[in-house]
């Protein structure tokens, strides 16, 4: 199956971006490499640009697409929390631009063995990087049902989690709960009948919270964040692509505190506290797509767009 993933906000985040033919940029979700491909044409024999991607498959399809650019490009087959250390193994000590593009791409959604979508009859597996050993299986079978009732109710901000989660634990007493679809059954009887209907698909929530857990996808964004605006050179631009109100939280909390912040009480007359801004919130709010692109692209609907530029 061919690697097909319609990149989201693409003229909004390359014009975020601010490219400079001879700059540095780091894509961490490489995909398909549909922004890679953009920021790679506007390169210098000067520019690089660093690929970043744990999924094989992923890496596989931006090899052949960016190699028409030879040397400017270098892949890593990572996940971006290494960024910092991918940079330095390229001999480079900072950047010019950082590209996140979080969530799944439709290529994962759509291959039916990779578990990721409630739509297909599969194992359940939600692995992005097919290296590590923790399932979405193992995590329905395994986790505690206080577990699986906070990581629903948290990452899939569900409010029959705790219901979900009690019949999942009653369902794996009696036999280990295996595929998408016997999941489905699971989630579908936990809701109420009325509440299902106007609800959008019933799984959604708990297929979400199920495969942030699995690949610790807030934990990552939230623990890089100030790394990779401290890599970046001065003037230098993050551009996240984020795709709920999770993850959209995690970036705009983190830039509000990179561009301010003192901890100072606000009666004190001057800063004692010593913490200097490291640059400035381009995005006050973030950049949405438009009409015409969530008409051709759905999964682009829930998309938002926020840049910060270091100091």
């Amino acid at each position: 199956m061919v690697f097909s993933h319609k990149s989201v906000l693409l003229n909004e985040t390359i014009e975020g971006l601010c490219i400079k033919s001879d700059g540095v940029y780091v894509d961490g979700t490489l995909g398909g490499a549909g922004h890679s491909g953009v920021i790679a044409s506007k390169l210098s024999e000067n520019g690089r640009l660093i690929g970043i991607d744990q999924d094989a498959a992923a890496i596989a399809t931006a090899t052949e697409r960016l190699a028409p650019y030879g040397d400017r490009v270098r892949i890593v087959r990572s996940n971006y929390e290494n960024m910092c250390q991918v940079v330095k193994d390229c001999g480079l000590t900072g950047v010019d631009g950082i590209l996140l593009d979080l969530g799944v791409s439709s290529y994962q959604l759509d291959t039916v063995e990779r578990g990721f979508s409630y739509k297909y009859d599969t194992k359940l597996d939600m692995r992005m990087d097919e290296r590590q050993t923790l399932t979405a299986e193992m995590i329905v079978n395994e986790y505690s049902e206080m577990e699986l009732y906070r990581i629903i109710r948290d990452y899939g901000e569900d409010k029959f989690a705790k219901n979900i989660a009690k019949h999942i634990v009653a369902a794996r007493n009696e036999k280990r709960i295996e595929t998408t679809y016997e999941l489905n059954e699971l989630i579908k009887a936990a809701i109420p009948a009325k509440m299902r209907e106007n609800g959008g698909h019933p799984s959604k929530r708990t297929y979400q919270a199920i495969r942030i857990e699995c690949n610790r996808e807030l934990d990552v964004l939230r623990d890089t964040l100030d790394d990779m605006i401290e890599l970046l050179n001065p003037g230098g631009r993050l551009c996240i692509i984020t795709f709920h109100s999770l993850e959209d939280r995690i970036v705009k909390t983190s830039f509000k505190k990179n561009e301010n912040p003192c901890t100072c009480p606000p009666s004190f007359p001057v800063c004692t506290c010593g913490k200097e801004s490291k640059g400035k919130v381009i995005t006050r709010k973030p950049i949405l797509p438009t009409a015409e692109e969530m008409e051709e692209n759905s999964r682009s609907k829930s998309a938002k767009l926020r840049i910060f530029e270091k100091k």
